[in-house]
């Protein structure tokens, strides 16, 4: 027993987060939905409007917003440890296959385009499934739905990680004007252990590492803590995730001549190939740049701002769930969540996935089995992977 959290707790974390980390295929969207399914809907861990409040709380966060969302479960479940246990059985099995896979660089193929295909395929079933789950949720009433509506077509005309952020703000200013009457008195609180000096002290460190790692690296001009610099930095100051990460450290790298454009275009492929956060492609990169060493220093510090950030925003966001007036920003957040999924569900996930008939037909066989036969996500990706293949050898007729 470490503190009021089991033994047996832990062990279930880290069995639970580590079957999402090698089955979880598709991007943030779709480890959005792996995470309701596992969590939410079959756990009862937490509620889906907790779900939804930690997913807005994530994505006002920099960093990779699906990692954060298993941490803030973890944490929730079993305290700090658990937050470390549920990061490390989702982050730790893509980052093996990378890491691997940047040793054998030379001699390991990417692979077969198929299977790269049919993971996306996969992908655009799960997505669509979880869309439908949380628009029931947090779309009830025309006024949500047409936030939603708003965000996704926004979304799909300006693309960014900035417009996102003007678009959750935006949303949370008409909740706080139009939801006057949606706010409960009774609000079912987080179980979270950490208290708010460990949030402050964690904010803290957060902004010193910030200021003071920059300074370190001038004056030692060490290879490894450079890499440290550069990757703290994009973890803790870029939003909008993994694929909006990678151009900023490609320019970074590549310009450099650290790795050529091959070599980092490589990695990227087969990162999308794999289960898990996008982020562990900088797993991949600190091995090409530094051997195992530096894929343990480039791993800890992308994620590092995301436990820090987790760990000072959690305490506080349990006493504001409480007020009125951020329980209304939190409803308009959320239905604006819908429709910046809806748009994520169109691109990339479909434009990406659907080229033919066959593809659609397949996603639709793997969505009826996910949402009307209730087949867990794990056997949807091996159906889907037989699937695709199937189409292959049909086509070749």
């Amino acid at each position: 027993m470490t503190g009021k959290h089991s033994f047996k707790t832990f062990i279930e974390i880290l069995l639970v987060s580590t079957r999402l980390g090698l089955t979880s295929f598709g991007g943030p969207v779709a480890h959005l939905a792996y995470f309701k399914d596992e969590y939410v809907d079959r756990r009862k861990w937490l509620d889906d409007k907790m779900y939804a409040d930690i997913i807005a709380l994530c994505q006002f966060l920099p960093g990779p917003a699906s990692s954060q969302v298993g941490i803030a479960i973890g944490m929730m479940r079993g305290g700090m440890f658990g937050g470390f246990l549920s990061w490390f059985g989702f982050t730790v099995p893509s980052i093996i296959i990378l890491v691997i896979f940047a040793l054998l660089y030379q001699t390991f193929s990417l692979g077969d385009g198929t299977f790269i295909h049919s993971l996306k395929i996969v992908a655009a079933a799960v997505v669509l499934h979880a869309i439908i789950g949380l628009g029931k949720k947090l779309t009830p009433d025309r006024t949500r739905i047409a936030i939603a509506l708003a965000a996704a077509l926004i979304m799909l005309l300006y693309p960014s990680a900035w417009m996102q952020l003007l678009v959750i703000a935006g949303a949370g200013l008409l909740g706080l004007r139009f939801f006057n009457d949606k706010t409960e008195t009774t609000v079912k609180p987080f179980p979270v252990s950490i208290s708010k000096k460990v949030g402050v002290g964690s904010l803290a460190l957060l902004g010193t590492l910030l200021i003071v790692l920059p300074i370190l690296n001038r004056l030692t001009d060490h290879a490894l803590l450079n890499l440290f610099d550069t990757f703290f930095r994009v973890g803790a100051l870029v939003f909008g995730g993994g694929h909006v990460v990678l151009p900023m450290i490609e320019r970074e790298i590549v310009p450099q001549g650290l790795l050529s454009s091959d070599q980092f275009l490589a990695g990227y492929g087969m990162a999308q190939a794999v289960p898990g956060p996008l982020f562990t492609f900088a797993s991949y990169l600190g091995t090409m740049l530094g051997g195992i060493t530096g894929a343990i220093v480039v791993t800890i510090a992308i994620f590092l701002p995301s436990f820090l950030l987790i760990t000072a925003a959690l305490p506080f966001l349990n006493e504001l769930r409480k007020r009125a007036s951020f329980q209304k920003v939190l409803i308009g957040v959320n239905a604006s969540v819908v429709g910046i999924l809806l748009a994520a569900f169109y691109d990339p996930v479909i434009k990406s996935a659907i080229n033919s008939g066959e593809d659609f037909a397949l996603a639709a066989i793997l969505f009826a089995l996910l949402s009307i036969w209730k087949f867990p996500a794990w056997m949807i990706v091996g159906i889907g992977i037989i699937g695709g293949y199937l189409i292959q050898i049909i086509s070749s007729f």
